[in-house]
């Protein structure tokens, strides 16, 4: 199918709508881009083009190629890169070392309510989800991919598609922590973690496609205040 129609109906807030948007960038795939206002009681782009959209089911990404939909937001960055292998890799060639990338991909999308906890929780449920979270970081920092000084993303020196799975704990967690008043991913604690957020958003392709985050941390101070987002609209 090539590039022939290749659409992504996204939100501009969404840390798994810029998975998508830089994995079609670092690949240099042409596209267009449709920012959904997730907010709007109907959404008729998302219901035509997501086969599972219902009144509860209002996620972006929604990916649509030749007509095809996909949806999940890392289940659209494999398919990207098993649709155009030859530009630039997003998973590694060998075998086992593709494998151990699909491992961390899969531990963050499973773990990724922690991600979102720390900050729609409040009271005792909030101080177990820091604790939570500080676990979550802990383990990235000592068990991932980045192994050393001379490694500045998950496997390698190049980013690649656990970067993107990742990305939200670059740019989005700082915007959160902001507006929640906390610090958690703290470079004296998490110094390789740390390291990895500054050279993620040195990255062109990442630089380009990061929101505001003055407008981001407007954003997650309005959910603060007002309530509106009980659950990740995003996945």
């Amino acid at each position: 199918m090539g590039e022939e129609s290749v659409k992504l109906i996204g939100a501009w807030f969404s840390p798994f709508s810029f998975r998508v948007k830089c994995a079609l960038e670092m690949k240099k795939i042409e596209y267009d881009y449709i920012d959904e206002d997730m907010f709007k009681m109907e959404r008729p782009i998302i219901s035509k083009h997501n086969p599972s959209y219902d009144k509860e089911n209002k996620k972006v990404p929604v990916f649509v190629h030749g007509g095809n939909s996909v949806l999940e937001s890392m289940v659209i960055v494999e398919y990207i890169e098993e649709m155009w292998p030859d530009r630039y890799p997003l998973l590694p060639k060998d075998v086992y070392e593709k494998s151990i990338a699909r491992f961390w991909i899969k531990f963050i999308e499973d773990k990724g309510i922690v991600f979102f906890m720390f900050f729609i929780t409040s009271g005792e449920a909030n101080k177990k989800a820091q604790k939570d979270m500080l676990e979550l970081l802990t383990t990235i920092e000592t068990q991932s991919g980045i192994k050393d000084d001379n490694c500045k993303f998950f496997g390698g020196n190049k980013i690649n598609a656990v970067d993107l799975a990742f990305s939200p704990f670059a740019y989005w967690l700082g915007a959160m922590e902001k507006a929640e008043g906390v610090a958690l991913l703290e470079a004296h604690k998490f110094p390789k973690l740390h390291a990895w957020t500054e050279a993620l958003k040195q990255d062109p392709v990442i630089q380009k496609n990061l929101p505001d985050f003055e407008e981001l941390v407007g954003f997650f101070e309005n959910i603060k205040k007002y309530g509106y987002l009980q659950t990740p609209p995003s996945t």
